[in-house]
């Protein structure tokens, strides 16, 4: 996957139609250091964007995998543009995580936003909590970003609580 190209595409729709994005996944932490394999492109979009970005993904020969009011899946036949998976946000929750994005520097050179570390850890509880078998990959990103010098602790345990995952969160903090 060419992933600059693809995200140089996709954000400067965004853009264009005015839609807060942010860019989440394995993308993301790679951003803050933590190089891993990952095969696509995620994105956290305002979830007023939702329709407008299924619809362009669509026309670029996206076939939409999956679609929720909360996620959607779109894979391309052509290899280069891959995987894209996005999260929509909207409300108190959205407004909170995209003002706190700060700008980085992502694949191709170009510059968006990224969520702070509290907040994509957030985005792995309810990834775990979603579906189990991902619990093992979420818990080490998790870890990762805890160990971040400016992640606080508390508001990370707070989205464990959240979930009713307090003892995956204590079972970290043991191990750090």
């Amino acid at each position: 996957m060419d992933f600059g190209a693809v995200l140089r595409t996709v954000s400067a729709f965004l853009a264009s139609k005015g839609y807060r994005f942010a860019l989440i996944g394995g993308v993301a932490l790679a951003a803050y250091g933590l190089a891993r394999t990952t095969l696509d492109l995620d994105l956290l979009v305002e979830s007023r964007g939702q329709d407008d970005l299924v619809a362009f993904l669509e026309s670029l020969g996206f076939e939409t995998l999956h679609r929720s009011t909360g996620y959607s899946n779109h894979l391309h036949p052509d290899s280069a543009w891959g995987r894209l998976d996005c999260v929509y946000v909207g409300g108190s929750t959205g407004e909170q995580m995209f003002a706190e994005c700060r700008v980085a520097r992502a694949p191709g050179g170009i510059e968006v936003p990224l969520p702070k570390p509290e907040h994509l850890a957030a985005l792995k509880v309810v990834a775990m909590k979603n579906d189990a078998g991902r619990t093992f990959q979420e818990m080490a990103d998790i870890r990762f970003l805890l160990q971040l010098p400016q992640t606080d602790r508390r508001e990370v345990r707070r989205y464990f609580d959240r979930h009713g995952l307090r003892e995956r969160f204590d079972d970290l903090e043991k191990s750090l």
